[in-house]
């Protein structure tokens, strides 16, 4: 059965008088203020955006059809959204745009869920596989997903995706596209051990353009999450993981490199503190030949500056440390927290100072809405140039 039928034999599905339907809609927006600098750039970019997403959910029995629009809207436009330039100014990656963000069927059992159709897809921390949900238009994935528990702490994540919505928007192209295409699967194999969960994975990632070619690779890794109480209201949290990478399908580069992530926190009474180590290795220095992440929530990752979102040719470190503080029930709010990190950045190959960043944030939900101000200062030593953003948001959701 071709793909374009999948949402058609869903309808079929929900149509069988055999179950009730129940109908939930989906509703959120978002308003959004970015002011950006750069030092090796002559202007400063200021975007306003605001974001509308609407849909619903159609549930009958163990199925569901999902279906869901998107509208992106930049009443100040004083940026360069990666597409439109100009180049004089930094560039803020969320250009207008109008989309089918999410269409997909989905069966759901004790035992497996399966999902077909455009849909969200996050595994793990999404390093390697994400949402993107930071960026206004967000990712998602074309693809067939399989989350198979055939018993209590074990489950295999299976995806074959055929392509990557991207956050380019309708008007993407070239090393930008709208859609990425080629072969993609994702594969994860966990475990609840007493110790934490261990998850075994593999990332083939096919990239079947030649602007994007150079990008296609396959990752193997394990990785550890776990938290365990150490006193009376205080527990750590630690997370650790390796991958190695190579290229895959049709690139024309032959590199290896490796990925390793270590991290530990002590949770408390409101407070989070700890800190960590993350290496996408290098090859030999030649562009693309470093481990890279295409499909990852990069954003959350190696500061907000956005420095590093494709990986340096001599490699990327980052050792960082990170304080939170979140208070319950202030004033009207429901929850505030107050967010730092520090990162210093070197480069894998020479080991040469890349730079250091500070990042902060402020945060408070009141119900159904959050409000966020975040901030990103890089100060450069010798990758890239110094940086400033700065971020205001209003996030709804019914």
């Amino acid at each position: 059965m071709g793909r374009r039928h999948l949402l058609g034999m869903g309808v079929l599905l929900l149509a069988s008088p055999a179950a009730a339907q129940e109908i939930t809609p989906l509703l959120d927006a978002r308003l959004r203020y970015e002011h950006a600098e750069q030092a090796d750039l002559p202007d400063e970019s200021d975007a306003l955006v605001m974001r509308l997403r609407a849909g619903a959910t159609v549930t009958s029995g163990r199925f569901a059809l999902l279906a869901e629009g998107q509208a992106l809207f930049a009443p100040i436009d004083r940026y360069n959204d990666g597409l439109h330039g100009p180049a004089t100014r930094p560039i803020v990656a969320d250009p207008e745009n109008w989309a089918l963000y999410r269409a997909q069927v989905q069966y759901r059992s004790d035992p497996l869920v399966l999902t077909a159709g455009r849909q969200r897809i996050a595994l793990d921390d999404e390093r390697f596989v994400g949402n993107v949900a930071f960026r206004a238009n967000a990712q998602t994935f074309d693809a067939i997903r399989a989350e198979i528990a055939p018993t209590t702490g074990v489950k295999a994540d299976l995806t074959y995706a055929w392509s990557v919505r991207t956050i380019w928007g309708f008007e993407g192209a070239g090393a930008r596209p709208q859609a990425a295409g080629g072969d993609k699967i994702f594969a994860n194999l966990s475990w609840a051990s007493p110790v934490g969960k261990v998850t075994g994975f593999a990332y083939l990632l096919e990239q079947d353009s030649t602007a994007l070619i150079r990008q296609s690779s396959q990752s193997y890794g394990l990785r550890l999450t776990g938290a365990q109480p150490v006193s009376a209201g205080w527990s750590v949290a630690y997370q650790a993981s390796h991958a190695r990478q190579a290229d895959w399908r049709g690139n024309p580069n032959d590199y290896r490199a490796r990925y390793w992530l270590a991290d530990l926190v002590m949770e408390g009474h409101g407070w989070r503190l700890g800190g960590g180590y993350e290496l996408l290795g290098a090859a030999d220095g030649r562009a693309l030949t470093s481990f890279q992440t295409p499909l990852g929530t990069n954003f959350k990752f190696q500061g907000w500056a956005d420095r590093f979102l494709t990986t340096p040719p001599d490699g990327v470190a980052d050792w960082y440390v990170q304080g939170q503080r979140t208070f319950k029930a202030v004033g009207p709010a429901d929850a505030l927290s107050l967010q730092a990190a520090w990162h210093w950045y070197r480069s894998d190959r020479q080991q040469r100072p890349y730079g250091r960043e500070l990042n902060l944030l402020a945060s408070a939900s009141f119900g159904k809405t959050a409000l966020s101000a975040r901030y990103a200062h890089y100060e450069a030593q010798s990758f890239a140039s110094d940086s400033d953003r700065l971020w205001l948001q209003i996030d709804w959701s019914l």
